[in-house]
């Protein structure tokens, strides 16, 4: 079969969505089947860097547009970069040959919608793999007023995005009933977790005393948030347990990723390490707090790092003395928690911090004790600094284990197969 795939990111781009349609795009190939991709040539927290626009690797045909680079720091960049890639994304599949079924994602918000009129009119099959749902995320962030025009239009290019699809893939059973509350046949959606990165991702003993050593935090408790920065996973409650901690040393909280909050993050730990490679605060003004309208304060134990490549993935994560997961209120069943699946495959205790139940929620409470974990409301401070001494002082006489059965539950040899054979299906 010919695919063709489409997403604003992939290979050699490093977050989420690139890494699982590369997974997928490799898996295709290796079966035989001719796979296409269309990109950007932007990476996507770096637009300063660009990919070639063309290339076969491994066997993949990589076909790379161009796109502005305006960046996150505002909605407006935000909104042009990726109008901008969508127009181009457009123009390039006029010049591309039928393929027998599109898969598209949801990087930028709705590139589904080209992608079930390009199966429309030259009849391929449309698959559509839902990592988040918009415009319903963007209204619970408040980015877009529900009765808005432009709220109303992206709901009704949503809409048809699932209404043509063959295949709907949801990624947990809460995204799956919002999905079947916009009318779409039970039939037609797959429920399958996104993987996670097994064969790159364990726990690394060597690694961690290697990261703990570079990042000078050897001998400290190390409370890890780990992933992309945004106001989907609101970050106030572990910011306030940190400024609570401050006066104790030994416990470090360490924030590695990006995304459109990370700046905000940075901008805290530059203003106590200058030197620390980190943009100089000076230099830009800091985003103000929205509550109180001043700039955040410095605090003496953040640490702030970029994203961490795949080979060093494995080192980070294990460097973590326990993994801090954030679920916004409101987006239970509009965005997935996958890094809780490398969390697991590193054996760390786990704090989430967001609303009951969720999918997060559901697989902490059924590890039967095989997963150490805390569980704690947004705003309540006090419950997460008591939990995070609580997980310190346990750490001190503990060890750990990975949970095998739950990993091997979210595994990619477990979860790629089976979408790999529905899509055939399809």
């Amino acid at each position: 079969m010919r695919f063709l795939l489409l997403n604003q990111t992939f290979h050699p781009d490093v977050v989420s969505t690139a890494q699982h349609l590369t997974d997928l795009a490799l898996r295709l190939a290796e079966r035989g089947h001719a796979v296409t991709v269309m990109t950007s040539r932007r990476a996507y927290d770096h637009p300063e860097q660009k990919f070639p626009s063309r290339e076969v690797w491994r066997g993949i045909n990589i076909y790379r547009v161009a796109s502005t680079g305006f960046g996150k720091g505002a909605k407006w960049r935000r909104a042009l970069d990726f109008a901008s890639f969508t127009a181009s994304c457009a123009l390039g599949l006029v010049r591309l040959p039928r393929h027998d079924a599109v898969l598209a994602l949801t990087s930028p918000p709705l590139i589904s919608f080209l992608g079930a009129w390009l199966a429309r009119l030259r009849g391929s099959r449309f698959c559509y793999w839902v990592m988040d749902f918009n415009p319903d995320e963007a209204i619970a962030a408040g980015w877009l007023r529900s009765d808005s025009l432009a709220a109303r239009l992206l709901d009704r290019m949503s809409r048809f995005s699932l209404r043509h699809a063959d295949r709907v893939i949801a990624l947990d059973r809460f995204m799956r009933d919002r999905i079947l509350a916009k009318g779409i046949p039970s039939e037609r959606i797959v429920t399958l977790a996104p993987w996670s990165h097994d064969t790159e991702v364990q726990f690394d003993p060597e690694g961690r005393e290697r990261f703990r050593k570079a990042q000078a935090v050897d001998g400290k408790f190390v409370v890890m948030y780990s992933g992309n920065h945004s106001p989907c996973h609101p970050l106030d409650t572990l910011l306030e347990a940190a400024r609570r901690l401050a006066a104790q040393p030994d416990i470090v909280f360490c924030f590695i990723g990006g995304g459109s909050e990370f700046r905000k993050i940075q901008q805290i730990a530059a203003s106590r390490n200058p030197d620390s490679g980190i943009q100089n605060p000076a230099a830009s003004p800091a985003p103000r707090n929205t509550e109180r309208g001043t700039r955040p304060s410095p605090l003496p134990n953040l640490l702030c790092l970029p994203y961490q490549p795949l080979n060093q993935l494995s080192a980070s994560l294990s460097a973590a003395d326990v993994h801090v997961v954030v679920m916004g209120n409101s987006f239970v069943g509009l965005v997935h928690p996958c890094k809780i699946y490398n969390v697991l495959n590193v054996a760390a205790p786990v704090l989430y911090i967001g609303p009951r139940p969720s999918h997060l929620s559901e697989i902490l409470e059924s590890a039967n004790g095989a997963v150490r974990f805390a569980l704690v409301k947004h705003g309540d401070v006090d419950g997460l600094v008591q939990q995070i001494q609580r997980l310190r002082q346990e750490s001190q006489h503990s060890q750990r284990q990975v949970p095998v059965q739950l990993c091997a539950r979210f595994s990619k040899e477990a979860l790629l197969p089976k979408l790999i054979a529905d899509l055939e299906q399809a």
